[in-house]
């Protein structure tokens, strides 16, 4: 059986191909109702599928957008994951996502592949952009926006929270109870001291620890951001002489980590141990007790990120404070931090 084409469906429906093609593509020329309706009839009629393929090397471009992570096993990335997809099939565009397990040789083979496949533009969460990377996205002159993070390495369109305010917000509210000192969960020798969320939500802490004029030196302790290693640090910290009477966690995974080894522990959250945590995933709402967290508007920031990595319109040049989206934190108060 001969394969159906952009011709037959022209024929059948009584216009040009070009009309076809702007039906099936929705532009970018305007497609009067009528003549819409009989192009989806024929195509119906002749049971035609557009080649994909031979559109995309057509037009250099593909209804693909990329979006690389550090580890879609942590829910957090996860969820911006699935936001981001939601995002993108408003847009009739499909996403692909790799995993770069903080690896940066990973990320550089995503990068190339994905780019290889002529992606309509690239999401990008990294954990330390490398020069390799940046020098990969140069080559391909390719539409990349950095989305949670901005590495220092490059300078492209970024799609940030405000890490910083957000942290100060969460240690506030923990003195705000009357605690003596909130000490820091934070990040890893590997954490970049600049760009990264992690390294900004210790910042925050520092700077909320300072403006109540109390001592941070010895109360910042390192975690892996899960929340199984962080449940492994927590054991040796709350059961040494040195305990904190308040902890925040850079990340809601490491809060977690942090809640379950206070029960193996026997400690009352928050009655001997206040916890906090940043990112506000859904399993805060179902721990016990309830997270206290600082939210971030995931949807609002993955629907920024698809717009600016299609949109050229939406691609502001300049400085790179122009080129920057910065979306605010809020503190969703729950039991954890003891509020009742």
């Amino acid at each position: 059986m001969a394969k159906v084409t952009r011709d037959d469906v022209a024929r059948l429906a009584g216009t040009s191909t070009a009309v076809v093609s702007y039906v099936i593509n929705n532009g970018p020329r305007p497609v009067a109702p009528a003549t819409r309706e009989r192009v989806l009839a024929a195509i119906k009629e002749l049971g035609y599928r557009p080649d994909r393929v031979a559109q995309a090397m057509a037009s250099r471009r593909t209804d693909l957008i990329g979006m690389i992570v550090p580890d879609a096993r942590q829910p957090f990335f996860g969820e911006m994951a699935h936001a981001v997809e939601q995002a993108a099939a408003e847009r009739g565009k499909m996403v692909l996502v790799g995993n770069s397990d903080y690896v940066a040789e990973r990320e550089v083979h995503y990068l190339r592949a994905f780019l290889g496949m002529r992606v309509s533009g690239l999401i990008l969460v990294s954990h330390a952009l490398s020069d390799h990377a940046a020098a990969e996205i140069d080559a391909w002159d390719a539409r990349v926006v950095l989305l949670h993070e901005r590495p220092e390495a490059i300078d492209d369109v970024a799609v940030v929270t405000d890490d910083i305010g957000g942290a100060q917000l969460a240690v506030r509210h923990l003195l705000e109870h009357g605690y003596p000192y909130v000490a820091c969960m934070g990040g890893t020798e590997q954490t970049p001291a600049v760009g990264d969320p992690v390294s900004d939500h210790v910042e925050g802490w520092r700077r909320a620890m300072q403006e109540a004029g109390i001592p941070t030196e010895g109360r910042l302790f390192e975690a892996p951001y899960n929340r199984y290693d962080a449940y492994r640090v927590a054991l040796d910290l709350l059961s040494g002489p040195n305990r904190p009477p308040a902890v925040f966690c850079s990340t809601d995974d490491q809060a977690i980590g942090v809640l379950r080894a206070a029960r193996e522990l026997r400690l009352e959250v928050p009655d001997e141990l206040a916890v906090a945590g940043f990112d506000d995933v859904k399993e805060a709402a179902l721990t016990d007790p309830p997270l206290t967290t600082v939210a971030t508007d995931r949807s609002a920031m993955a629907r920024a990120a698809v717009d600016l990595v299609l949109d050229d319109s939406l691609r502001v040049t300049g400085s790179r404070r122009e080129r920057l989206r910065l979306f605010p934190s809020r503190l969703v108060v729950r039991q954890s931090c003891g509020c009742a």
